[in-house]
């Protein structure tokens, strides 16, 4: 059985939004249903062809949903150790192109959000720097060209 890796606030925030669709999202489909219904032809009426649609869309996210909560490996990110880049750890890194330098947390793909300093083990970046300590360098190829970082410290 495949195991997701996922931090502990990544676990509760799929919780929380599984939650959300079966108690408000479904059951305001449902009505929507009802009501579009009520109209009359269903093959002519758009707004039951879009609720039932939405509700496809709605039951396929809760399964998806339930899956990777059910097969998920819950890591604390406070348990980490931090003598390697590993999952769930946080690292400062330089574009030694640029001179940048970045903190990010490796996470899972669900938790991926740049803006936040979040990227997916699963990225070409978490990727490369999986596995390095600090002076390390990881080099990964972007679509711009090939992209060199050192990593400076593990938060």
């Amino acid at each position: 059985m495949e195991q997701i890796p996922i931090t502990t606030e990544g676990y509760e925030a799929l919780k929380k939004d599984l939650e959300r669709l079966k108690t408000i999202e479904r059951p305001e489909n449902i009505k929507a249903i009802e009501t579009a219904r009520a109209h009359g032809d269903l093959s002519e009426n758009a707004e039951y062809h879009a609720a039932k649609e939405r509700q496809s869309f709605i039951e396929g996210r809760i399964g998806e949903i339930g899956y990777k909560l059910g097969n998920a490996k819950v890591i604390d990110p406070s348990t980490v150790g931090k003598d390697v880049v590993r999952f769930a750890t946080r690292v400062l890194v330089e574009n030694l192109d640029s001179e940048e330098e970045v903190e990010y947390m490796i996470v899972g793909a669900d938790e991926a959000d740049i803006r936040k300093g979040k990227i997916s083990v699963t990225s070409p970046l978490g990727s490369a720097l999986i596995g390095k300590v600090p002076g390390d360098e990881a080099v990964l190829q972007a679509p711009g060209g090939k992209r060199v970082y050192e990593i400076i410290d593990i938060l």
